[in-house]
């Protein structure tokens, strides 16, 4: 049975290594690899210490996915986050991405957030269809925004207002 909850300090090496294994998939996140474990610890405990949203599923203890989000740090944009996601291959397709994104949502909404907003590569047609279920809408496109191994990718950006 897969758990969903807060993300808390003991989960963070658990964290790393299934970002580090998404970002290995060179398909779906911002980098290619995971930042050094310190600086995905700094990364949790600020988001834990600002009451940012971020939530982990679990599956016999371990981290097998993650959703957050993530605050603006500017006044005239804080009424916004920007949402964070993944999940190990083995975990996909099984509604666990819903739970996730459903519960960082609530909370984000919870704390006063009104906008979260998203990043999305416009191949990663399985995020893109669960972003419009849980209520995203297209935005924008950004083309060749992303360039991986000589290819380029257009981006598309997605946000959900409550």
């Amino acid at each position: 049975m897969i758990e969903i909850i807060a993300i808390s300090e003991t989960h963070i090496e658990s964290f790393h290594r299934a970002l580090d294994t998404v970002a290995r998939e060179r398909r779906y996140l911002a980098f290619l690899e995971a930042p050094p474990l310190e600086a995905a610890r700094v990364f949790v405990l600020d988001m834990i210490a600002r009451g940012h949203p971020q939530f982990v599923a679990l599956s016999g203890g371990e981290v097998v996915g993650w959703c957050d989000v993530r605050r603006h740090p500017r006044p005239i944009y804080a009424h916004a986050g920007i949402l964070g996601m993944g999940l190990l291959p083995p975990f996909r397709g099984q509604g666990i991405g819903t739970r996730l994104i459903r519960t960082a949502l609530a909370a984000a909404q919870a704390t006063g957030i009104t906008r979260v907003e998203l990043t999305v590569r416009e191949t990663n047609r399985n995020a893109i269809a669960l972003y419009e279920r849980v209520g995203f809408a297209v935005e924008g496109l950004s083309r060749n925004a992303v360039k991986v191994d000589c290819v380029y990718e257009n981006v598309i950006q997605m946000a959900v207002l409550f």
